[in-house]
């Protein structure tokens, strides 16, 4: 444990692996612009990674409590509704959280 070579030696590799981890997106970007596998997924990719993540999220919330799944559902329905009739994510986002929020605390009664 006392080889100092070998302890800055291994942090300058990892520094250099760091930054050509960092620098590859940018010098690979003429590519990346071009391949239409890229294209496809970033297209696609983005709305799947929400849809699992707020599926996720909604499911893993609804079994840490004993009202159901109600205000998680509740909660759902209106973003999708907010964001069918407005086409704007901060109120859809905004008003989701409140009912949300509404329902947890029981200002709205539960049935």
């Amino acid at each position: 444990m006392n080889n100092w070579g070998y302890v800055i030696s291994a942090i300058a590799i990892m520094g250099l692996v760091t930054f050509g981890l960092r620098a590859a997106p940018f010098l690979a970007a003429k590519w990346l612009q071009q391949h239409t596998l890229v294209l496809r997924l970033g297209r696609f990719l983005p709305l799947a990674i929400m849809v699992l993540l707020t599926v996720h999220t909604l499911a893993g919330n609804a079994q840490s409590h004993t009202n159901g799944p109600w205000p998680e559902l509740a909660a759902g329905c209106t973003v999708v509704v907010a964001q069918l009739w407005r086409k704007h994510a901060l109120l859809s986002i905004v008003l989701g959280v409140f009912v949300y929020v509404a329902f947890r605390n029981q200002w709205v009664p539960l049935a």
